[in-house]
């Protein structure tokens, strides 16, 4: 079960924390093997009380679960405490916090007692075009933070620069780095290019790119060369360097053995999965072009996309650096890191993913903002059908969307998505970071998952496509054992209204088909 309780004379500080048999399912899946043996080597850290940021970030849900086997305590900062995943992280080693970097008074509820801290926040998804302040501000105030409390080290998981000439994202990286830098504790930077794991952003792109197109027709930029890095040494890199004096007001750039230009990663990305494919570079794309092409080939929002585009023209080659070796790290090379990944999305292992931790007007906002549904001002369609084959039923629920579709009339979801990126939308290229398991703040195509409770048989979809107005897809099974699936709008002015009388014919097709497949014996 999980439990929120509050500290009460711990030395942990106020907060609330998870309290339960330690037990994390995450520890039996991705990035924990193969750091068995480096956790019994560093066995002569003392377990310690670490601060990790970004907790709903790509990174830090795979870096907790190593932490915690480890011993030590985890105070975790998240902007929203609904996107905790509650399922995966039942420990009383961890304890979860809720803190907007932003907002200086939130700092005050950080223990005084952090021996280390990971910052691992990042914006560049966001679709802020000021997200270099952003970052920066949030740096800022993470550092007094940090040196009003008995912080020894500060890990800080950034971007290989070098180059004088960076990219807006890039330089925003540099800048967080400096501001972290402090005389009251140790800074360790590790600096990273292409991050090869399953749900990263990198490695979906180009997974993106290859699966899709046959033959491509690219910017100048596919000749850059970078050094990709699994994810699976990233957390190596992170873990070892953790309270490692010799580490400490250090920066490293963290790279596997190979060297490749973008290109070359398409064509071994292509090769690793039995694929032929031909590629062009012309000259002539311009970045605006360029982003466009990433945005309607692959799942990128076209802010992000036009932030990689940026980036892609600068080399990310790591500076030489002792760090591997004095860890005892092995580094996987491009073509391991992707089979590895591959072999994680097939057996439906994949822990996090970079679509659930882009920035969306639901995770600003918090997703609690959402679960209260409005009943005035609203069009509602609502379909109740029983149930007979309880637990059928629900794993048909809990599959909705992604590769499973959408249960009837899937073209029709098409041709919706098609049109939402027409529009500048995030369309259905999202999918869903597993195929069976679901928690708060996941991507379902279009939708973001704002609960997501299979104890009390509810499923509750937000809307992130491009409308006049807001949409709730609800999915309930009542003590009746009656499953309630209720498509909720509410319009904003007339063309919100207009909108639903269009589209009221489709409703009638898809969700109809929907629910009758759902609770269909089979």
């Amino acid at each position: 079960m999980f439990l929120l309780k509050c500290y009460n004379n711990t030395g942990f500080g106020n907060g609330n924390y998870l309290n339960d048999e330690i037990y994390l399912k995450a520890i039996k899946r991705e990035d924990i093997v193969g750091i068995d043996n480096q956790i019994e080597e560093l066995k002569h850290i003392r377990p310690k009380h670490i601060l990790l940021t970004g907790i709903t970030g790509y990174i830090a849900q795979r870096l907790l679960p190593i932490l915690v086997k480890q011993g030590h305590h985890v105070t975790c900062c998240t902007r929203d405490m609904g996107r905790v995943d509650s399922e995966s992280i039942v420990s009383s080693h961890v304890t979860i916090i809720e803190v907007d970097l932003l907002k200086k008074e939130h700092l005050k509820r950080i223990p005084k007692s952090i021996d280390a801290a990971f910052y691992l926040v990042h914006s560049m998804a966001s679709g802020f075009d000021d997200f270099e302040e952003l970052e920066l501000k949030c740096a800022e105030h993470f550092k007094e933070a940090m040196e009003n409390r008995n912080v020894e080290q500060v890990i800080y998981l950034s971007g290989i620069v070098n180059t004088k000439k960076l990219s807006k994202h890039l330089q925003s990286r540099l800048n967080v780095e400096n501001a972290l830098r402090s005389h009251r504790y140790a800074l360790t930077t590790l600096r990273a290019g292409i991050i090869v794991g399953s749900g990263s952003a990198s490695f979906e792109i180009i997974r993106d790119l290859v699966e899709k197109l046959p033959i491509m027709v690219t910017p100048r930029w596919l000749n850059t060369r970078s050094q990709p890095i699994s994810v699976r040494n990233v957390m190596h890199c992170l873990i070892g360097v953790l309270l490692q004096p010799f580490t400490y007001n250090h920066s490293y750039d963290i790279g596997g053995p190979d060297i490749l230009s973008y290109k070359e990663m398409l064509l071994r990305f292509g090769k690793v999965r039995g694929l032929k494919r031909y590629i062009l570079v012309l000259p002539i794309l311009t970045v605006r072009l360029s982003s466009y092409w990433l945005y309607f080939v692959t799942a990128t929002s076209y802010s992000l996309a036009r932030n990689l585009v940026e980036s892609m023209k600068n080399e990310v080659i790591c500076r030489p650096n002792n760090l591997m070796e004095k860890l005892g790290i092995e580094l996987l090379n491009y073509e391991t890191a992707i089979q590895a990944a591959f072999d994680k999305i097939e057996q439906n292992q994949v822990i996090s993913s970079w679509k659930d931790a882009t920035s969306s007007p639901v995770l600003k906002k918090g997703i609690h903002h959402y679960i209260k549904i409005p009943k005035h001002g609203c069009f509602v369609d609502q379909r109740v059908r029983p149930v007979k084959q309880m637990d059928q039923t629900l794993k048909k629920i809990w599959a909705v969307g992604g590769n499973t579709g959408w249960y009837h009339a899937n073209f029709l979801w098409e041709i919706r998505g098609f049109l939402d990126q027409l529009f500048g939308g995030v369309g259905m290229r999202r999918g869903r970071r597993s195929d069976s398991d679901i928690k708060p703040g996941d991507t379902i195509d279009f939708w973001r998952v704002i609960l997501a409770d299979r104890k009390h048989k509810r499923l509750l979809l937000y809307a992130e496509m491009k409308l006049p107005g807001e949409a709730w897809l609800e999915f309930k099974i009542n003590a009746r054992n009656d499953l309630i699936q209720t498509a909720t709008f509410r319009p904003v002015g007339v063309l919100g209204r207009l909108y639903w009388y269009c589209v009221l014919p489709f409703h009638e097709i898809i969700f109809n088909g929907m629910i009758n497949t759902i609770v269909a014996e089979n």
